[in-house]
Parts: structure tokens; C-alpha cells; sequence
């Protein structure tokens, strides 16, 4: 069988609003388990419980994803105005880098 190669280059990442998009991830996990803490018994004695739980977490593991993409977006801006030797840094796009 011979070894298959593509036919054309994978496109360049998409670069969108990524703190916003995390931050509204994060505070739809938030209101999801606020609006199960009125069912807790519910949950618990059908065995669903870690509904609950899940939903903390990925608020919790929001927070952390927050923190982390404005830092990569501080840093990439930083880099950008830099306007470092080879111009865009890895995970920048041609345009922010060009501004």
C-alpha cells in the first residue's frame, strides 16, 4: 500500500476572539451548575451527581484557561510591537504581526 501524502498545504489557524470565547465557555459552566444546585437531591439519588461536579470543574478549569489565553495574548502582542527579527512569532497571524 503506498504511502499517501496530501495534495496541498493545511491551512493556517484560525486566530479569533479567544479570551472572549473562553470567558463565555467558563461562565456557561458556571451558570450550569448553579441552575443544578436546586436538583442536588435529585441528582444524587438517581446516581447523576457528578453533573454537578463536572459542571464546577470546567468553571474552575475556566478560570485557568482565562488566565492562560490573555497571557498568550499579551505575549503575542508584546512580540508584534516588538516587531522581533523575524517579524511573526509562532501562533501569530500575518496581519497582527504586520500591524
Amino acid at each position: 500500500m503506498a504511502k499517501w501524502t496530501p495534495k496541498h498545504e493545511a491551512p493556517e489557524p484560525l486566530e479569533g476572539p479567544v479570551v472572549a470565547t473562553i470567558t463565555g465557555g467558563t461562565i456557561l459552566w458556571f451558570v450550569l451548575f448553579l441552575v443544578q444546585i436546586p436538583f442536588y437531591r435529585w441528582f444524587d439519588d438517581h446516581g447523576h451527581l457528578w453533573w454537578v461536579w463536572t459542571c464546577l470543574a470546567g468553571a474552575g478549569l475556566g478560570l485557568i484557561g482565562i488566565w492562560y489565553v490573555r497571557k498568550r495574548d499579551a505575549a503575542i502582542k508584546r512580540a508584534a510591537a516588538a516587531g522581533g527579527a523575524g517579524g511573526a512569532t509562532p501562533g501569530t497571524t500575518a496581519e497582527s504581526a504586520a500591524s
